[in-house]
């Protein structure tokens, strides 16, 4: 998570791609994260497929119930991780429901998300007053408890929420749940204008972030961006490289 604060500090954008481990098979996790890295992104966001996933749109959801079918959970998710024979170079966060986590065991989840290589962890479903069911545990192994806020979290909330922020804060620019849009409301950029005025560590703004149109609107109001639909989509459909664009659009020196 050091590379991310370093990026900042350097006034560079960061692109962190999501992906749905297991979706076409749990052997395809290795190569598409070697494909992302290879391609430039800063992080990836690992995820791990649920039978309830209510922060997900259509297409993440899709993709989690493909991998469900293939009888992906998330400990095999957590062994494919740890039998990786190449060099893992970006941070990896593992996005996961809270329900997998209890009842894998809480202390022993972060334990093999540890081993497995990843330096965070995404629960959106894990409210912040209660992040003491995870958060000591992940502390134990220098995995870092990502924290979201979003277009209605209030005042007071917000500002504790980003008094105790490690890693980046995950600024949710959507009413809802994940998955492309063809426009953003106005009010997000001065969301995100707010909560990066307030951070101590970077804002990357999310959920239906797919257009280069978005990129644009928020270049200048936020340190990076986290882009899942269209990337889980496009391998889904064989064209990832339709994506690549979207990541040129935020990593290339130009766009900085």
């Amino acid at each position: 998570m050091k590379r991310l604060a370093e990026l900042k500090q350097a006034g560079h954008k960061a692109f962190v791609a999501y992906i749905m481990a297991g979706d076409g098979g749990i052997e395809k996790l290795g190569e598409q994260i070697q494909h992302l890295q290879e391609r430039g992104v800063t992080a990836i966001e690992v995820g791990i497929p649920f039978s309830d996933p209510v922060a997900d749109g259509p297409t993440i959801e899709a993709a989690g119930n493909r991998a469900l079918d293939q009888g992906i959970t998330l400990e095999k998710v957590l062994e494919e991780m740890q039998r990786f024979d190449f060099e893992v170079k970006v941070p990896l966060v593992i996005m996961t429901y809270l329900n997998p986590v209890i009842r894998f065991g809480a202390e022993r989840f972060t334990q093999e998300a540890k081993k497995a290589g990843a330096s965070g962890i995404i629960i959106p479903d894990l409210p912040f007053e209660h992040r003491q069911l995870i958060e000591p545990f992940a502390k134990q192994q220098e995995l870092v408890l990502i924290q979201l806020v979003t277009l209605t979290t209030i005042d007071s909330r917000l500002e504790e929420i980003l008094k105790q922020a490690k890693g980046f804060v995950y600024a949710v620019t959507v009413t809802g749940i994940t998955g492309s849009r063809d426009e953003l409301a106005e009010e997000v950029g001065a969301f995100t204008r707010k909560v990066r005025e307030l951070s101590p560590v970077p804002v990357y703004a999310g959920f239906g972030i797919s257009k280069e149109s978005h990129i644009d609107m928020l270049r200048d109001d936020v340190d990076g961006f986290i882009v899942g639909s269209a990337i889980v989509q496009a391998f889904h459909e064989g064209r990832i490289e339709d994506v690549e664009p979207l990541i040129d659009a935020v990593t290339a020196p130009h766009s900085v």
